[in-house]
């Protein structure tokens, strides 16, 4: 009798621990997916008023713009920085691939729809694109669809920093030698 009796009492606490698990993976916390909505207010604050004064919305200062609160940790100095590509000069744009990211869609966009002076050209049926400086033989694009996965398949920060001079010199000697010709 007792043991049916813990049966009977196990399947609806697991059921509640399952849904309570659940919900969870549904509706995290920190979202606003899963507000249980009445006519304004959500379905906690209709019940409790004194949630009222705990989550509202600060009103808005006239005087002094919206400030945009970001989650991640970047300052305003890295996310206003202007970098200047010298295509004619000695830069090199380095593409660093990270699965799972849209990297290869990126990568594609970066070598068939950018707007330079002198853009990749693409030759249909081709994997890879020459990315040639203005008047020079040299690569100005590092990046899978211009020079192959040189340092090896998705290569990562610590990979690339050291593989990418060597590889850029070993092509720029090769150019050189064929200017020389």
């Amino acid at each position: 009798m007792e043991e049916k009796f813990s049966r009977l009492i196990f399947i609806p606490i697991a059921a509640v621990i399952f849904l309570m698990i659940g919900y969870q993976y549904v509706c995290p916390a920190d979202s606003n997916t899963c507000n249980f909505r009445g006519h304004e207010k959500g379905l906690v604050q209709q019940r409790l008023p004194a949630f009222d004064s705990l989550y509202s919305e600060p009103e808005p200062d006239e005087d002094f713009p919206a400030k945009i609160t970001s989650k991640f940790n970047f300052t305003e100095r890295d996310l206003d920085r202007h970098v200047d590509f010298n295509i004619r000069g000695d830069d090199v744009m380095v593409f660093l691939h990270i699965q799972k990211t849209g990297g290869t869609t990126f990568g594609r966009h970066l070598v068939k729809n950018i707007q330079l002076e002198q853009p990749c050209d693409c030759m249909s049926g081709q994997r890879k694109c020459t990315c040639h400086r203005p008047g020079k033989a040299e690569s100005w694009l590092f990046s899978r669809f211009s020079t192959g996965w040189s340092c090896g398949l998705h290569a990562d920060w610590t990979e690339l920093t050291s593989c990418v001079p060597v590889v850029m010199n070993k092509k720029d000697k090769k150019n050189a030698q064929k200017s020389k010709k």
